[in-house]
This record gives structure tokens, sequence and C-alpha cells, in this order.
């Protein structure tokens, strides 16, 4: 069984994901709404984070958000890191963020073999699947069958969101517009099929709602209504070494 897959983003009225000011209470507030087992970052999503605050700290007003009450079942996501080339060496810090439960590693057959002891050294949760990049069809079934995931939300940027929706998987693209204009460089962004090796991939999508939030900002939902190619193993289905 495949989860849900649900993309949530934040971008600006020109459509950057970075470069302005992102209401990070409301984003998460608006996140823990569908309630993931699994939050799904790709590697070059979480190296960012490190060039932008080596710490990989986040800020304690929003610690409260992910803490669990005492006592209770701990209900937070598993925080999923798709890394085929082994690029993440955080792991440690990554433990300490306050928001996820467990970590897991989703690596292919050709990840370095010292990554995956690296991984395994650190008791870091391995996933394996596809051989010489992440077949993210099969990571996500394992996902599913190991660990009882039935719901994942999606925190990347364009490359491994244009794999996923090529893949047919993604059930769900929900946007909080920022009235900002952001400028600055193009990438990254919310959609990059080129860069994840299909180009003139088009994604149709259906508007389910529009919401105004406060400040100004708007939260557009769309279900995802076609798959192109779900089942082509060259194309649908694999997180490229390129993130």
């Amino acid at each position: 069984m495949i989860p849900e897959v649900i993309i949530h983003t934040a971008v600006s009225l020109d459509g950057r994901i970075t470069n302005f000011p992102a209401d990070l209470d409301l984003y998460y507030s608006l996140a823990a709404k569908w309630e993931p087992d699994a939050v799904l970052f790709g590697s070059e999503t979480v190296l960012a984070a490190v060039r932008d605050n080596p710490a990989l700290q986040v800020p304690p007003e929003h610690d409260a958000i992910f803490t669990p009450p005492e006592g209770a079942p701990d209900t937070r996501p598993l925080l999923v890191i798709a890394d085929s080339r082994g690029r993440v060496r955080c792991w440690d810090a990554i433990r300490k963020w306050p928001y996820m439960r467990d970590v897991i590693a989703v690596c292919s057959e050709n990840t370095p073999p010292e990554y995956r002891t690296y991984l395994a050294e650190r008791k870091i949760g391995t996933i394996v699947a596809g051989q010489d990049r992440i077949d993210i069809r099969a990571a996500l079934e394992l996902l599913n069958g190991r660990y009882g995931v039935t719901k994942v939300r999606v925190d990347s940027g364009g490359t491994l969101n244009s794999v996923l929706l090529h893949a047919g998987v993604v059930t769900e693209v929900s946007v909080l517009i920022h009235p900002y204009l952001a400028g600055g460089r193009p990438e990254p962004t919310l959609f990059d099929p080129d860069r994840a090796g299909f180009k003139d991939f088009l994604v149709p999508l259906v508007h389910r709602s529009t919401e105004m939030m406060r400040n100004g900002i708007v939260w557009v939902r769309y279900a995802v209504t076609a798959s192109c190619d779900a089942q082509d193993p060259e194309r649908g289905v694999s997180v490229p070494d390129r993130p």
C-alpha cells in the first residue's frame, strides 16, 4: 500500500520558496492538521538547512507546537530523508529537532556502503529501494509496510516534488502564498521537472479550496487528478542522483 502523500509549501507571490520571511507558525500549524505519520525531506532541503543554520535548531517559540503531552503516546511523525548519495552527515543534530519521534534514511542499492555502515552505527532506520537511484514508489510502500505510515507530508524542493508527482503518488498540493515579491534566483522552486529529468512534464490539478489567512496570506489547496508514466521505471519512480 502506498501512503497518502501531500505536498505542503510556502511561496512568495512571484513563486519563490526562499528569500522571503515565511510565516512558519502558520505553516506548521496548518501542516499539523493532516496529522501525518511521516514528513519526507529531500537531501538538498536538509543540506540547505545546514548552510542557512549550522546548528539545525528550530526556534524555541515553535517547540510547543511539536512536544507531545507528558504521559501521552508520541504521535509526532517520523522524519524521512531521501539520500541516495549519502550526503547527509548531521543525523545526531537532526534527532534533536522537536517535531519528530524518530528518523529514517532512504537509500538505493548503489548508496556507498560506507554511508550505510555510518547509518547502522548510529542506529538510523534505513530503507533501501531501487538499484541506481531511489525507487520512490517502492520506498513509500516500505514505509507503509514496515512502519505503518499511511500519510506523508512532503517538505522539500522542486526536484523531489517532481519525482513524487511523476510517480503518481501525490494526493494533494497545498500552497501558502505570501504577500511578498521575493525576486532573486529563480531556483529553488516548488516544481522543477527539468532538473528531475522529466522535460515538459505537466501536472493537471483541481482546485479544492482557497482561504484567506492572516497578514494577507492565501492558502490554496489542489487535488492531483492524473499521473503520467507512473509505472515507467526510467521516468516515473526514481529520485535522481542530483536532488
